[in-house]
């Protein structure tokens, strides 16, 4: 099972991703984990990879395909992204699909 820390901030569920890598390995622990989470969710959830180093193609598509479960009805957000991962999101334009948060300690409300 993937590990996780799930919070309730203000409006929004932060689910915090405790291991190291989303890669082929893990993604779909990852996926699955986090799908069980979102399930209780209301409208917003913010996805903290603050303690993720690398995320592979494999890793990606698993958060896209959580993108695609949570719509129309709760958005994600991602939070604290490391510099190997941003730039994961940043070459493969995935950071113009995703709302990206600079960490999750400055989650806004709302919006």
């Amino acid at each position: 099972m993937m590990e996780l820390t799930i919070d309730r901030t203000g409006d929004a569920l932060l689910i915090r991703v405790e291991e190291s890598r989303i890669d082929a390995a893990a993604a779909i622990r990852f996926k699955d984990a986090v799908m069980e989470a979102v399930a209780g969710a209301d409208d917003r959830v913010v996805l903290d990879l603050s303690r993720v180093d690398f995320v592979d193609s494999t890793g990606l598509g698993a958060i896209v395909a959580l993108l695609k479960y949570c719509a129309p009805d709760i958005r994600l957000d991602l939070a604290g992204l490391r510099p190997m991962v941003e730039k994961v999101f940043r070459l493969t334009r995935m950071d113009t699909v995703f709302r990206i948060l600079p960490a999750p300690g400055q989650v806004p409300s709302g919006g």
